[in-house]
């Protein structure tokens, strides 16, 4: 059964995948981050790698960079998978030679089918590579010099360090591939030296050639470390380039934090507009009211001045009857006296007679004037009604 080991920060993903890859038949080990995945190939060889881009750690291109370098893991598929899959990603994806980039969240069957196309890809590779190391060790025929039997053995090594800079010297495994070829034709032709000592000659002089080419490839590979020097490069330059863009998710964060701070502080800054317009309107009003309670509280000065005079009227007219009161004691003391002064009554009563016109007259004027009091009375209390009703209208507003 393949073993397929899945790397993701995220649990939902790993969750997910495994479901996919255990309802297809596979073996699926789970990783949090870049650490457990390198932890998991230390102890483990899987057939396919599922690696998440961006992880708290190591990031999916550390993780692919790895595997190359490991001499046993190098051929080992690795599919990286992303949320965002832009140029950018391409790019560094290509540069850790990775075998490709799945965008998630995963769509039907694309992540199982991108597994078996990387498993039956790895099939592939190896049965083109024991057919040609087969072609390569073919058995040589005795008395040919020592180096004829030395230069397939160096091709074949050669060969397998290409395999592990296999996408980055594609050049140099054609020509090994190519002098594989033509060491299978040399060896051909000395299976006939026995047969003809002429053909010897050519077989050496083309055993030559194939040294020399050898030389050349061995120079080529000197070149394997300034490689890996290029690619060590590239991984720093990754590594600063990914710290940049988390530098640049944080002050996108930052910027749709202020973003929406500004919209709050907007809206704030309508509500004040709308309530200083209100307070606008009601500082109008309590104004109009104003004047209006500095009319009512000028009428009801002039009302308490009426009050103030009619009460002055009042009071003459109780004294006037209190006059009124006392001459019609005096008269019924008179009054008791009519025995002793029938002789006076005649005179008298005509005095009375006008007194008591004037009683009357006192009494109808005494009348009018309560009336005017009670009238005045009660419109002071109306005017001090309307004046509470203001002055309560004022408070609340």
């Amino acid at each position: 059964m393949p073993k397929i080991l899945i790397a993701d920060d995220s649990i939902a993903v790993r969750k997910v995948a495994e479901r996919l890859l255990t309802e297809a038949g596979f073996s699926v080990m789970l990783a949090a981050n870049g650490e457990e995945a390198l932890a998991h190939l230390a102890k483990e060889q899987p057939d396919v790698v599922v690696s998440d881009v961006i992880m708290p750690d190591k990031s999916g291109y550390e993780v692919c960079a790895f595997i190359r370098r490991q001499a046993a893991l190098a051929a080992t598929p690795v599919l990286l998978i992303s949320g965002i899959v832009n140029d950018e990603v391409t790019r560094q994806a290509e540069a850790c030679r990775a075998d490709g980039v799945l965008k998630k969240p995963f769509q039907g069957t694309s992540l199982k089918d991108r597994v078996f196309e990387l498993l039956a890809k790895r099939q592939e590779v190896p049965s083109a590579d024991s057919s040609s190391s087969q072609t390569t060790q073919a058995p040589t025929p005795q008395g040919t010099p020592p180096t004829l039997g030395d230069a397939p053995q160096g091709g074949s090594q050669e060969t397998s360090q290409l395999q592990e800079l296999e996408r980055q010297l594609q050049v140099e495994r054609a020509r090994s591939e190519e002098l594989t070829s033509r060491l299978a034709e040399f060896t051909a032709q000395l299976t006939q030296a026995k047969e003809s000592e002429s053909q010897l000659a050519g077989t050496r002089q083309r055993v030559s050639a194939l040294q020399q080419k050898v030389a050349l490839l061995e120079q080529q590979l000197a070149r394997i470390p300034e490689l890996e020097a290029a690619v060590k490069a590239e991984q720093d330059i990754v590594i600063s380039l990914k710290q940049a863009m988390v530098h640049s998710q944080a002050l996108a964060g930052r910027v749709e934090e202020l973003e929406s701070s500004l919209d709050t502080e907007r809206a704030a800054a309508e509500q004040l507009v709308q309530q200083l317009a209100e307070l606008d309107g009601l500082s109008a009003k309590v104004k109009d009211a104003e004047a209006r309670l500095a009319n009512e509280q000028q009428q009801i000065s002039d009302l308490q001045h009426i009050r103030a005079s009619l009460q002055a009227e009042l009071m003459t007219e109780r004294q006037k009857l209190t006059e009124g009161a006392k001459r019609i004691q005096e008269l019924e003391k008179s009054a008791g006296r009519i025995h002793e002064l029938e002789g006076l009554l005649a005179s008298e009563r005509d005095r009375n007679g006008v007194l008591a016109q004037r009683v009357a007259d006192a009494e109808q004027s005494a009348e009018s004037a309560t009336k005017r009091f009670e009238e005045i009375v009660r419109k002071l209390g109306e005017i001090a009604g309307l004046a509470s009703q203001l002055g309560s209208g004022k408070g609340q507003s």
